[in-house]
């Protein structure tokens, strides 16, 4: 394993700032999941490059599907991003080969895919030499070509399981995502697409009125009652499915829909065209929405703006507003 923080690794990294709550529901440090989207290398090129930086190694298990075993942090899956290429277990032998043919076929326009493990917090510093040794080798990202519409994942695990908490999330993600979307410059393709839709208004007016105080089973069926899909900037269909299949399966039998206790954050783009971008510093954006989800009064007084002025001019008339509360949350 290549040193860290030498050759293609030197660079000076954000430092990773600490959440207001940095353990679970159980009371365990949190994790997180890291999930990068790109183009222009191959499989076992990007799945060396997971080994040199992580430790492990690389085992097939199909032929558009690698593992990265036994690292640092645990395994990691690294793919072409399409369902269609991967085979299924109760697969003939003759569909197994069709997928094998459609993967052949689309590794020129689909992704790339490196599937993290859920690792500590700390880790993230690992998975920006990661980039930076993609951006090295010549992997392409969102900007480098009109059709690719690549982003970076962030799976934060919940620091709590409770209704009110996870609320609390959803309100601070909707008032801050005007100016996430702002300060990351999403790509014009991806804003397009509808793999990271902002939340319908009608949605965002409902949980952010003041009387709004579900439990659970609320929160939940009035989410996919409003967003009965997973191309949300904010997914939270991972989250509500760990804590209720049950009650997500009746409504959305999708099996892309994957349970684990995370907020599925997939608004930024793949951003190798940026020197320095990676890991650390969209987490830190996530950060901040986290510390308005811990800051109730500051987060009611936001919602008590948007609720009183409409949603397209909310960032242009409180920009001053929202300045001021970064700039408190970052002492």
């Amino acid at each position: 394993m290549r040193a860290f923080g030498t050759g293609v690794y030197n660079r000076s990294m954000n430092k990773i700032q600490t959440p207001p709550k940095q353990t679970n529901n159980d009371g365990k440090p949190r994790h997180i999941g890291v999930e990068i989207e790109f183009s222009g290398l191959d499989l076992h090129a990007a799945a060396d490059l997971v080994k040199e930086v992580f430790g492990g190694d690389v085992a097939e298990k199909s032929p558009h599907r690698l593992f990265v075993e036994d690292t640092v942090i645990g395994d990691f899956e690294v793919e072409l991003d399409t369902q269609f290429a991967h085979p299924k277990s109760e697969d003939t032998a003759e569909q197994r080969e069709a997928r094998k043919l459609i993967g052949d076929l689309s590794t020129s326009f689909v992704p790339v895919e490196i599937v993290g493990p859920p690792a500590p917090l700390e880790s993230l510093e690992q998975f920006d030499a990661l980039i930076d040794a993609l951006r090295e080798v010549g992997a392409e990202g969102t900007k480098d070509a009109i059709s690719y519409a690549f982003g970076l994942q962030l799976n934060p695990e919940a620091s709590s399981l409770q209704a009110d908490d996870i609320l609390a999330t959803l309100q601070a993600y909707v008032l801050m995502s005007p100016l996430l979307r702002r300060r990351i410059d999403v790509d014009v393709v991806r804003r397009i697409l509808p793999y990271i839709d902002p939340f319908p208004s009608e949605y965002v007016r409902q949980i952010l009125d003041p009387g709004y105080a579900p439990d659970m089973a609320a929160l939940i069926d009035d989410y996919i009652a409003g967003n009965p899909t997973r191309n949300r900037e904010l997914d939270m269909l991972p989250l509500f499915k760990h804590l209720d299949e049950d009650r997500v399966v009746a409504s959305l039998d999708d099996p892309l829909i994957k349970a684990r206790p995370t907020y599925h954050y997939r608004l930024p783009d793949t951003n190798f065209n940026k020197p320095g971008w990676g890991a650390v510093e969209e987490w830190n954006r996530w950060v901040i929405v986290e510390k308005l989800a811990d800051h109730s009064e500051r987060r009611q007084k936001l919602a008590r703006a948007w609720l009183d002025k409409s949603p397209e001019d909310f960032l242009d008339r409180l920009s001053m507003s929202l300045q001021d509360w970064l700039d408190t949350f970052s002492e």
